[in-house]
């Protein structure tokens, strides 16, 4: 048998070479590396390889803008129970209701628990409410101005009694709150008597996904704090604000971090951070940023008067969806839905109308109703904007000088309802003349009851809602609603666009015209 190998032997030998060959390759590479003739790529084919070693750390940049980065202490007058409110937080600061709201959309609730420590609001006393007792709270900040002009998010200073601020190299200065802004928790405090001191520009320029970013902060009290990542993503709504715009980074960002910059690697100001995604309270790679065009535009405000006057034209809109493209004939949902004109606004003299379709503010393209609103709001009042308009399918410019946002809107809420009603099978609806319901207005028709499994259900509308028109057509009575809908159905459109009052303003509702009352 001298000669014959079994089939065992053979895989056994086999598998002995390959490991071999493997334990091999990893020696060379790990021994006799610097041997090994490097890989040639073709030139078209290489990308960013050619960094100078100085482009391959971020110890340059750190070195240059970690001065004017600062440590914000803060001291606060509360009582046991406004104490029991804001205890320990996600961010341990003062954490703004709307993201922690935004927070637990995930299911993340507040981080594990403590007696106080860095950056964090201690507990108060379990025994009983007790009365008033100062607390201290930390966050990030920085200089923009070499005479002492420094940004910080508003929830870290907000209700603060006295504001701390401390550089790199460890020397204190008393600040003053200049001015806040809670609709973007943008704040400006100031250091006085001082100049000549370190300071870092907010960019001109947005940055790209995919860009390297450098956070530095005071995470948990730890001064001087320096980590990096990318920009994940750009325009984030997290439901903190209604001028939500956030840059999305994924480098390191924990308690403390709130209010501090994040860099691009020409050292300027790309964001600031103001919120995190976490189960714990610390980083799992998921943070957010104010870019730095809006902290600019709301600290040049609060620079000069203290406070932020926005622009305002007037409109209830709505974000164009699927199925309000196919009623208004777009081709693509894109822009923003003006649901209802205010008597006696900016709009209303400039000759808009409910129906229009705001596509874009001084040329440049409006991608939904959020936008609109940001970039409306971001403009001072009595400047005057060019909006691109469709209407009935065609389009036109119309220029609309703003006002000044009013500090609170009234909106119209119809609750009462009248037996006397009729039905429209097609909509799963009871209907009655606005006139004949007590408190429902002059205008539409009234929505008494809606079936729960109908179409009208279905597309959000509820009882007590008012159908003002159509199709583009004024209704005061049920016929007029099943009128509407017989014509466009005749029209051979998919869908038919009513308008809408309710307890959340005006708005435009989608029904497809193929929908049957179930």
């Amino acid at each position: 048998m001298t000669g014959f190998t079994s089939p065992s032997s053979r895989v056994r030998r086999r598998r002995s070479a390959l490991l071999a060959g493997a334990v091999g390759l990893a020696m060379t590479g790990a021994i006799v590396g610097q041997f090994i003739p490097p890989f040639n790529a073709p030139a078209e084919a290489q990308i960013a390889t050619n960094l100078s070693s100085s482009q391959n750390s971020f110890a340059d940049v750190v070195e240059k803008v970690s001065p004017a980065v600062v440590s914000v202490k803060i001291k606060k007058d509360v009582n046991a129970r406004n104490m029991a409110s804001n205890e320990d937080g996600l961010f341990g600061e003062n954490v703004p209701p709307q993201i922690e709201k935004f927070l637990r959309r995930f299911g993340f609730e507040n981080g594990p628990g403590g007696q106080g420590g860095p950056g964090q609001m201690p507990r108060p006393p379990r025994g009983g409410e007790g009365g008033g007792r100062q607390v201290v709270g930390q966050g990030s900040g920085f200089i923009i101005s070499s005479d002492g002009y420094v940004v910080t998010n508003n929830h870290v200073v907000d209700g603060a009694s006295e504001v701390d601020v401390t550089t790199t190299d460890g020397k204190d200065y008393v600040a003053k709150v200049i001015g806040t802004d809670p609709r973007t928790d943008v704040a400006l405090l100031k250091i006085e008597g001082k100049t000549g001191l370190p300071w870092v520009k907010l960019s001109d320029a947005p940055p790209r996904v995919g860009d390297w970013v450098i956070a530095v902060g005071n995470p948990f009290g730890l001064g001087g704090t320096v980590t990096a990542g990318i920009v994940s993503a750009r325009g984030r709504d997290i439901g903190a604000g209604p001028y939500d715009d956030f840059i999305q980074i994924d480098a390191a960002v924990n308690r403390g971090n709130s209010g501090g910059p994040t860099f691009g690697l020409n050292g300027e100001v790309i964001g600031m951070n103001t919120a995190i995604v976490s189960p714990s309270g610390g980083n799992v790679g998921i943070a957010f940023a104010i870019p730095s065009e809006t902290v600019k535009q709301v600290v040049n405000q609060l620079r000069e008067t203290g406070k932020v006057a926005r622009g305002y034209i007037g409109v209830q809109i709505q974000p164009v969806t699927d199925d309000l493209a196919s009623g208004l004939g777009l081709s693509e949902p894109q822009g923003a839905l003006i649901a209802q004109v205010q008597a006696d606004t900016p709009a209303a003299k400039a000759g808009l109308k409910s129906g229009d379709v705001v596509s874009k503010v001084n040329g440049e393209t409006v991608k939904d109703a959020r936008d609109l609103s940001r970039r409306i709001g971001m403009m001072k009042p009595g400047s005057t904007v060019a909006l691109t308009v469709i209407r009935d399918g065609k389009t036109s410019n119309m220029d609309v000088k703003l006002e000044q946002l009013p500090s609170e809107q009234k909106q119209a809420s119809v609750q009462e309802k009248d037996s006397a009603s009729t039905s429209v099978p097609r909509l799963g609806l009871q209907l009655a003349p606005a006139k004949s319901v007590q408190g429902a207005g002059e205008e539409g028709v009234v929505v008494v009851e809606v079936e729960p499994n109908g179409p009208a259900a279905q597309r959000g509308i509820r009882s007590g809602d008012v159908i003002l028109d159509v199709g583009g057509k004024v209704v005061t009575s049920p016929k007029d609603v099943s009128d509407g809908l017989a014509a466009a159905k005749a029209e051979n459109r998919k869908a038919v666009l009513m308008r809408v009052k309710g307890e959340q303003g005006v708005r435009f509702v989608a029904v497809t015209l193929t929908d049957k009352a179930g």
